[in-house]
């Protein structure tokens, strides 16, 4: 009989908490825990509505900016630049954060999150490769750290 060293799930959860409670003693140490100032403007539903069928072009030409606030479900970091989804009460959308339009600095901060915080980003809407409605975030912050 083979023993699993595998750590108990219990004891991985803790380790996760316990690492996201380091994170959240930093970002308090620089005194920005859980800024209130942020106003939500969009909501992902309504923003599938409204642009869903928009060309790619017509995105180009004329900008939409848009500030939407969720909950970040997926994240897929690539070097200078990354992609997540956040959840609102509404439903999903897919953000795109880069380093050239956040600086690097919000960009660090960016790919220091966890999935399941809450962020509030701002920026425009475009169409992906894939032509998926995504928004090119130029602001993204940290409106609540998630523990567990």
């Amino acid at each position: 009989m083979t023993e699993s060293t595998a750590p108990a799930p219990a004891q991985e959860e803790n380790q996760i908490i316990a690492e996201r409670r380091e994170k959240l003693a930093g970002i308090r140490a620089q005194g920005i825990a859980f800024p209130n100032d942020f106003e939500r403007r969009d909501y992902a539903a309504d923003l599938h509505e409204t642009h869903g069928e928009t060309a790619k072009e017509v995105l180009e030409a004329t900008p939409v900016a848009v500030q939407l606030a969720g909950r970040m479900m997926l994240k897929r970091v690539m070097g200078k630049a990354s992609f997540a989804t956040l959840q609102d009460m509404s439903g999903r959308m897919q953000i795109y954060v880069s380093r050239e339009a956040v600086g690097e600095e919000a960009y660090d901060a960016f790919k220091r999150m966890d999935l399941g915080d809450i962020l509030g980003v701002a920026g425009t809407l475009f169409r992906t490769k894939t032509d998926e409605l995504t928004i090119h975030a130029t602001s993204v912050r940290l409106l609540t750290k998630a523990l567990r």
